[in-house]
């Protein structure tokens, strides 16, 4: 027999730079857990980091959605366009840093491939690290992630595809609410602690729901560890789907996305994500009544040639059940998505977001001791050992 195979690569294993010399981690001061009333009140807290400005802020992101939807195309394009400081969606620039992409469900060719039709020819970005195998959160995978992002201080996010390989086996005793959230934890303490962007990529139940927060898989506790859940849904009309994001940190919102097969990315479409899941009809008379608030069906008949008035009057009147469009006892309709259409706008000028400090900053919210065992923290003196 030949000799003993070689084994896998790890994350904890992924070898540095030889020629760099070897730096101590940076001291991390044991942030501070409580205040008065008055002294919270008096601080000063620095805005939070983003990874993707308006949609992915610092902390854990549950990336949601139905088997075989794009979520893996859209978590790849996210890190690649971090890595990169290039443009998430193929619209919304981001600041460029180390990003960690745990792809725990591929291979190494198959990542090779998905990668060679996201960049088209473009040189791929040296700061993004690709890892296929990385033991579960409560068997080392903390302490892997935690020695990965003090060696890169200035990483901008860690996505982990999926996040079922990663939870481990449940506390025993519990209740499946409290393993969740635990879950999840772990996760958390890492985002908290490093300052950065934790995106888990997840699943969602098979029964839908009017409530995108509920299809995710699992129990509240998930949802309700997170600091933002996107879920990622199929769409009707000119979109391939529907992005929904909610969060302490993130204004709730839906965007709508298109997939480009022949590159494997996922764009941003413009507008409100209501113009791309109707008919060509509503659409354009959602636009119409948008810019012209209070008309009639018949103003609207003078402006849109290409719609008989009987047809947008029986459209409004359809649109104004489904809640897409308000009705004024005297036949006027307004838009009802004026609250979207702000977020919307608001896309357009994610550029305008609080900047990122790339320095690493004190998170409250976690004492040093918890936190002893992801960098070596010293409970006495309050920094790393």
């Amino acid at each position: 027999m030949s000799a003993n195979p070689i084994p896998p690569l790890h994350l904890y294993s992924v070898p540095s730079d030889q020629a760099a010399a070897p730096a101590a981690p940076p001291k991390r001061e044991r942030p501070r857990t409580a205040w008065t009333a008055d002294q919270l009140m008096a601080a000063e807290f620095p805005e939070p980091k983003w990874a993707v400005p308006g949609i992915l802020a610092e902390g854990v992101s549950l990336l949601a959605g139905p088997p075989k939807v794009g979520k893996s195309w859209l978590s790849l394009g996210l890190a690649l366009s971090v890595a990169a400081g290039g443009h998430a969606f193929d619209s919304v620039p981001v600041q460029g840093g180390p990003v960690l992409y745990l792809a725990l469900e591929d291979t190494p060719r198959r990542l090779q491939t998905r990668m060679g039709k996201l960049l088209g020819g473009q040189k791929a970005p040296a700061g993004l690290t690709l890892v296929t195998e990385c033991p579960p959160f409560p068997q080392g995978g903390v302490e892997a992630i935690a020695g990965w992002l003090d060696r890169n201080p200035d990483a901008r996010m860690v996505v982990i595809d999926v996040f079922a390989k990663m939870r481990g086996q449940a506390p025993t005793g519990v209740s499946a609410y409290d393993a969740d959230y635990v879950s999840v934890g772990y996760a958390k303490r890492l985002a908290d602690h490093y300052g950065i962007a934790v995106v888990l990529v997840h699943h969602v139940r098979k029964a839908g729901s009017d409530d995108f927060l509920t299809e995710v898989s699992g129990t509240n506790g998930i949802a309700g560890a997170a600091d933002a859940t996107l879920v990622l849904k199929r769409a009707r009309g000119k979109a391939d789907g529907i992005l929904h994001v909610t969060g302490r940190d993130v204004d709730e919102a839906e965007y709508a996305l298109q997939f480009q097969a022949a590159s494997g990315a996922w764009q941003m479409l413009d507008g409100p994500a209501s113009d791309h899941t109707v008919g060509d009809t509503r659409a354009a008379i959602l636009r119409y009544v948008r810019a012209n608030p209070g008309v009639k069906p018949k103003d609207m008949a003078t402006a849109l040639p290409n719609v008989d008035a009987d047809t947008i009057r029986r459209t409004c009147s359809r649109m104004a059940a489904d809640g897409q469009l308000t009705k004024d006892p005297g036949g006027r309709y307004y838009p009802d998505t004026q609250s979207r259409t702000e977020s919307a706008q608001e896309v357009s000028e994610l550029s305008d977001c609080p900047g990122v400090n790339a320095d690493l900053r004190e998170s409250p919210g976690h004492s040093a001791l918890e936190l002893s065992g992801l960098s070596g923290v010293n409970e006495a003196e309050g920094m790393t050992t």
